[in-house]
């Protein structure tokens, strides 16, 4: 499998914890890469109708988003095959990780201070 585009990557790992709306995905990559990454709403809807037409991801219908004034939204869902994909995007990513970690390019994580 071709390495995904970040975008990509984010919008598919956004949405394994349950189905969110454009809006939702789009503040969910921003939080979790603590600002690092913010996809614009040309990247994010393009990528999700691409993400739609590969059947990595499939539309759960409509809903109210009450924090959102009531707006009417469509909200979007994993499919196995988008899981499938995110799985295997972070599994290479981790192989690059600790390659990087091999070389001293990265430290060694420190071990959890739980049963200290």
């Amino acid at each position: 499998m071709e390495p995904l585009t970040p975008a990509v990557f984010h919008i598919l790992l956004s949405l394994v914890d349950g189905e969110k709306h454009g809006y939702g995905i789009m503040l969910e990559v921003e939080r979790t890469t603590s600002g690092m990454v913010r996809l614009g709403p040309g990247t994010l809807y393009g990528t999700i109708q691409r993400l739609l037409k590969a059947r990595m991801i499939e539309e759960a219908g409509e809903g109210t988003d009450t924090r959102l004034n009531s707006e009417r939204r469509r909200y979007y869902r994993l499919t196995t095959q988008g899981l499938e994909a995110a799985k295997a995007e972070a599994e290479r990513l981790e192989a690059v990780v600790q390659a990087a970690r091999a070389k001293d390019l990265l430290h060694q994580p420190r071990p959890s201070k739980e049963g200290a």
